[in-house]
């Protein structure tokens, strides 16, 4: 018995020396360690920490321009769910399966369509920066020193099987069921959704819209245009629908040349409007005169959605969640 105690004590004793020699191996190392290495490892260690929230988790974003006001105003700083559509296993590239997919009325943010990317690895830091420093910092900009529109924020208004088209501004949707075209203010009723969206351009402008548009068309064909449509157009608004003035100018280009196929596609494509095939969202801004939306580019892929507007993280005056 005596043997087996004396056996015992050995063994914790050995064991405890090499703890504590351990421990003091371990305090003189990290005394001798030059602070600003250990500095520079808390950080690191800090960064991978933040990179992987912002990737998988949560990621900053600043607000870059009206096309969401009142819901998002310029300068907000918001956070986005990346988990919830699935996040991308290294930026901008193998997007990972996610808890579901964009239901209508959601506020999304996706990848521009009509960006132009700079290459793989310009890409890679410069989400890498702007995730680090919390949409701080963007290197991505344009000649005048603005944030380029990598990344946009919309609500996702058109859902797949849906057909979509504007009439002076105004979006009317057919949805799966519908017979006729229901203006989005009445959809909005029969569905129990809030209806957000702000307009700044008044219905009587469409005259002068429209007349601006034929002149410049009859301009473009080399021919003359009447005093009357002439005066009309020069009273068109400063703020104006672009995309209601596109439609115009190609449907009177149409009609001067009906050869011309590509005025004539243009036209019936700004006319009849779009469906939303499956694997598709039709983003579009609440403020709609100054959105550069889906209207432009088309329906996005849901590749492409990178996640849910959550909350208004600051200024802390409109700290909330988003909806």
């Amino acid at each position: 018995m005596d043997k087996w105690f004396e056996s015992v004590q050995s063994v914790t004793e050995r064991y405890l020396t090499r703890r504590k020699r351990k421990k003091a191996y371990i305090k003189a190392k990290q005394k001798a360690k030059n602070p600003i290495i250990d500095w520079i490892e808390a950080f690191l260690w800090a960064a991978i920490v933040v990179l992987l929230i912002n990737q998988y988790i949560a990621q900053a974003y600043q607000i870059p321009s009206g096309s969401m006001k009142e819901t998002l105003k310029i300068q907000d700083r918001i956070f986005v769910n990346k988990m919830i559509y699935g996040p991308e296993l290294i930026p901008g590239a193998l997007k990972l399966p996610g808890f579901t997919s964009p239901s209508r009325d959601e506020v999304i943010i996706f990848e521009s369509p009509t960006y132009i990317s700079k290459g793989p690895l310009f890409d890679t830091l410069q989400r890498l920066i702007y995730m680090l420093t919390f949409s701080m910092v963007d290197i991505d900009q344009d000649a005048e020193g603005n944030p380029k529109p990598h990344f946009l924020i919309k609500r996702g208004v058109g859902m797949a099987k849906d057909r979509i088209r504007f009439v002076q501004g105004e979006l009317e949707l057919r949805p799966p069921g519908f017979r006729n075209w229901v203006p989005e203010e009445q959809f909005r009723d029969l569905s129990g959704l809030r209806d957000r969206t702000k307009r700044l351009i008044e219905p009587s402008a469409y005259p002068y819209i429209k007349a601006s548009a034929f002149h410049d068309a009859f301009q473009s064909a080399g021919l003359p245009a009447s005093r009357e449509l002439a005066r009309k157009a020069e009273q068109m608004p400063q703020v104006t629908d672009m995309f209601e003035w596109m439609k115009y100018r190609n449907e009177m280009l149409y009609k001067i040349y009906p050869h011309d196929r590509r005025s004539g596609s243009l036209w019936r494509k700004f006319d009849t409007g779009w469906y939303i095939a499956e694997g598709f969202v039709f983003p579009l801004g609440d403020n709609r005169d100054n959105s550069r939306d889906a209207r432009y580019f088309g329906p996005v892929s849901l590749e492409n959605v990178l996640g849910r507007a959550m909350l208004v993280y600051w200024p802390l005056n409109r700290f909330g969640t988003i909806k």
